[in-house]
């Protein structure tokens, strides 16, 4: 193994690497189940389910130099099973977020604009820049009228007249806390709405309406009237003061939801402006937004576990 690493092509490490521990092909029918959208999250989690005593022979004895030379060739699904194989396996893995492993699969997944911009400059970590991406609007659950740029993060809405357009995260949540960040780089136009929707909320309809509110499946902010959205109706004005400021071009806005207390909440820079919806229902929600701008540009970043205080 030492030899090859040493003189072999590279390219056929991941290959060799596979093929010398079958006991990761086991090990991963356990995990095989998680999907590709999970996996940065498994990976880290993935100590519980490490192969029972922790030794995998051979495979348990590789220096963590070696380890993390070949993890770095690996796609994500592959790093999944790796970090179930044993238990130094799984510390070379999750110990270090800005490790080579995680930096190479980032700059490989994500591409230079995403890195290089400002875009992520809110999560620290490679690890935790990859997770963003897999938790970022669906190109391929959204409006018919825009689509998501090259960085991955951000949605453009084509010039349509007439027409409100819609976008959800790849990813929803039924248990946990999770918090991600919104922000508009354009004009909000007469609606721009923020918040969450089942699968079954619709994602265009006619005309310049609050779409993401507009039935039972959906709960929304609506940025331009400061108003909350749900079943077609308004449930109130938010943030709930007087004279409460209009949102800004640029401004990130933090949205926060605690599926453990079925609450939906928002913060704006680091000033928590309260619980927008509560009672929510025991189902999965997507983070979501609609807008009717044309040109407008709408960007979403995961950031994970919200910080308490």
């Amino acid at each position: 193994m030492i030899h090859f690493l040493r003189s072999g092509p590279l390219h056929q490490l991941p290959v060799l690497f596979l093929r010398l521990f079958p006991r990761m092909s086991a090990a991963a029918a356990g995990g095989a189940s998680s999907s590709a959208g999970g996996a940065a999250a498994g990976a880290g989690a993935a100590g519980c389910s490490v192969a029972a005593a922790g030794g995998a022979g051979v495979a348990g004895r590789l220096p963590s130099r070696v380890l993390e030379h070949v993890f770095s060739y690996l796609d994500l699904r592959d790093l999944l099973r790796c970090a179930l194989v044993c238990r130094h396996w799984n510390r070379c893995l999750c110990a270090d977020e800005n490790s080579e492993v995680w930096r190479s699969l980032c700059v490989r997944t994500l591409g230079e604009e995403a890195l290089r911009s400002d875009i992520l400059c809110n999560l620290p970590t490679y690890k935790g820049k990859l997770k963003s991406f897999q938790h970022a609007l669906s190109s391929h659950d959204c409006s018919r009228n825009v689509y998501v740029k090259k960085n991955g993060f951000t949605l453009h809405r084509n010039p349509i007249a007439q027409s409100t357009d819609g976008a959800r995260g790849k990813i929803g949540f039924s248990e946990g806390r999770h918090a991600w960040e919104i922000w508009w780089e354009g004009p909000l136009g007469t609606v721009a709405v923020i918040g969450i929707a089942t699968k079954r909320a619709a994602m265009q309809c006619q005309g310049y309406v609050a779409l993401l509110g507009s039935d039972d499946q959906s709960w929304g902010w609506n940025l331009v009237d400061n108003n909350l959205l749900h079943n077609g109706e308004v449930n109130g004005n938010f943030p709930q003061c007087n004279n409460a400021p209009k949102y800004q071009i640029g401004e990130r806005i933090r949205v926060i939801l605690d599926m453990e207390d079925k609450t939906l909440a928002f913060e704006r820079g680091f000033e928590f402006l309260g619980v927008a919806f509560r009672g929510l229902p025991k189902a999965c929600l997507y983070p979501a937004v609609s807008a009717v701008y044309g040109n407008t540009e709408v960007t979403m970043v995961y950031l994970g576990k919200p910080l308490d205080g």
